[in-house]
Parts: structure tokens; C-alpha cells; sequence
């Protein structure tokens, strides 16, 4: 488990987090999203020890990191696959980190095997593509088998069989009890795979609830329709102030409910094969969260 309490960081005359509280749970995937310049990475940093706090202060499993007697063993994180020597092969970059843990040898080789990266364990990481080293970087997060693992930006560099894989591992690992923290960019990808948003802006919280709570909160992009006749309808929603679309075999209807539409096609007899609202997608719905919080916004 995190646990933020009131977590502070300045520099200078600039806040970049801003009396952070919050705790990552066990047994889900927890998404940590936000604007450039939220704030995201130096909150990770704070929890890994990398960056001291203003005030406030960040815990693992009830302690600081610096506190963390064997940390590769309690906390794993992939904050930059290219921190690491790039002359040394996959495999003995691995080894170098086991031999600070007292890691046995043998696990060197599961989590390449895990990752996909057994047939290049021999290869200079220097010579990794981007992909690769995001696996890499995440073998030597799993490499002490820890309860808690962060993740920022995971599927940069993946190709979509990469980013199907490491939706997997994240959900197969969060299956197991572990907490699950995950940085990213990507809401398609967050919307697959997260249970829990924590959204911040300009260093503060926005949003701290289940996925789920989140989408419903938000406003529907209208109704679909489907039926073997629709004009009569698509006239009658026109006339009273809906924005009707024509696509084909249905219309897509916005600035009226369900209801609306269901009362005014029973009223006209229409015959209806699909009557559903269309929920906004998570990019939507975050869009709308941090609309007041971005910090580098362009003109068009």
C-alpha cells in the first residue's frame, strides 16, 4: 500500500505538488493521470526517496523508502527504462541489481523469461529499441518480487502485442494482491486497465475514485437509435431542440436522454431495435477534470 500525507514539493517559487493525500490500495490497478506538468513524476519520485518532500511526507507499506530494509524486495518501479549502463548485457544489468538484494541468480532469468527478453539476455542494452527497454525495465521492477510496483508510462515504445502484454501482467499482478500504481497518457489504454483514478493538477487532486465513478459522473455524449424507420423520429427530436445525426441505419442523438427519445418514438409508433445512451469515454471525462488545470495548452 501508498499512503501520501499532505505531500509537498517546491522549488523556488513553484509548487509542483501541492498538499497531496491519498492511499493506493492492494488488489487493483490504481491510474495516476494528469497534465504535463502535474506533478505526476515528482510525486513518484517523492514515494521512491529520489526527491525529499517540502512538507508532508509518503509512505510504502507503512514507511518511508529510505526506511525500506531490502526495497528492490518491497517496491519495484520503471520511472525510466534508460537508467542503466548501456554496455552491460540485459542479463547482467539484472545481476547487478540482484546482488544488492541478495536476489538468488535464478531470478535473473525468470523475469527475462517473463518479458519476453530470454533470447537477447546476451545483448548490450545499449542496443535495446525503446520497447525493449521498457521490458527491461520492467524485469528489474518484478525483480525482487515486491507487493507494490509503480510504472510510468509502461507502453511507451510497445508495439500493440507489447501493450496487450503488459495490460496482462498489470492486471494478472494487481489479481494477485499486489498494489498497482501506473502512470500514463494513454486513457484508452487506462479505461482497459485501471480500477482506480487519482487525477491531479497543477500538483493537486482532482479526482480520487473507481473508473467507474468517474465515467458515470460524467455527462453522456447523447443517445443511438436504431430502427427500420427513423425519419419521423429524427424530425420530431430535430424540431424539439435535439441535434440529430443521420448515420446510415441509425441517428445519433445529442441534448436528449433516453427517456426523452423513448417517449417521443412510443408517441409516434416508431418501431425501435436499439435505444442506448453512449457514455463518454474516459479521454472525454478527463478532459473535462483537468480542463481548468493545464499547463502548457495551445491555441487551437
Amino acid at each position: 500500500m501508498i499512503t501520501l500525507e499532505r505531500l509537498t514539493k517546491r522549488y523556488g517559487d513553484t509548487t509542483a505538488v501541492d498538499d497531496l493525500s491519498l492511499v493506493v490500495r492492494p488488489g487493483g490497478v490504481t491510474g495516476f493521470l494528469g497534465p504535463n506538468g502535474a506533478g505526476k513524476s515528482t510525486t513518484m519520485r517523492m514515494i521512491l526517496g529520489l526527491d525529499r518532500p517540502t512538507s508532508g511526507r509518503a509512505l510504502v507499506g507503512g514507511r518511508a523508502y529510505a526506511e525500506l530494509a531490502h526495497p528492490l524486495r518491497e517496491v519495484g518501479a520503471l520511472l525510466d527504462a534508460k537508467a542503466l549502463h548501456p554496455g552491460r548485457s540485459a542479463r547482467d544489468h539484472l545481476r547487478a541489481l540482484a546482488r544488492t538484494h541478495d536476489i538468488p541468480r535464478g531470478r535473473v532469468d525468470e523475469v527475462l523469461g517473463m518479458v519476453g527478453l530470454s533470447d537477447v539476455a546476451g545483448r548490450r542494452a545499449g542496443t535495446f529499441s525503446l520497447g525493449m527497454g521498457q521490458r527491461l525495465g520492467i524485469a528489474a521492477a518484478l525483480l525482487g518480487d515486491p507487493a507494490t510496483l509503480m510504472f510510468d508510462e509502461p507502453v511507451n515504445g510497445l508495439d500493440p502485442d507489447g501493450v496487450m502484454w503488459i495490460r496482462r501482467l498489470i492486471r494478472s499482478l494487481a489479481a494477485e494482491g499486489r498494489t498497482i500504481f501506473v502512470s500514463s497518457h494513454l486513457m484508452s489504454e487506462m479505461q482497459l486497465t485501471a480500477d482506480q483514478l487519482v487525477v491531479i493538477g497543477r500538483g493537486r487532486l482532482l479526482a480520487d475514485a473507481p473508473l467507474s465513478e468517474v465515467l458515470a459522473g460524467a455527462p453522456t455524449a447523447g443517445v443511438t437509435v436504431r430502427g427500420p424507420e427513423l425519419t419521423a423520429l429524427s424530425r420530431e427530436l430535430a424540431a424539439a431542440g435535439a441535434v440529430v445525426r443521420d448515420e446510415g441505419d441509425r441517428l445519433s442523438v445529442g441534448g436528449a436522454s433516453v427517456e426523452d427519445v423513448g417517449r417521443t418514438a412510443h408517441r409516434l409508433g416508431v418501431l425501435l431495435y436499439e435505444l442506448s445512451p453512449r457514455q463518454v469515454s474516459l479521454e472525454q471525462a478527463y478532459m473535462e477534470l483537468t480542463a481548468e488545470a493545464v499547463e502548457y495548452g495551445g491555441t487551437r
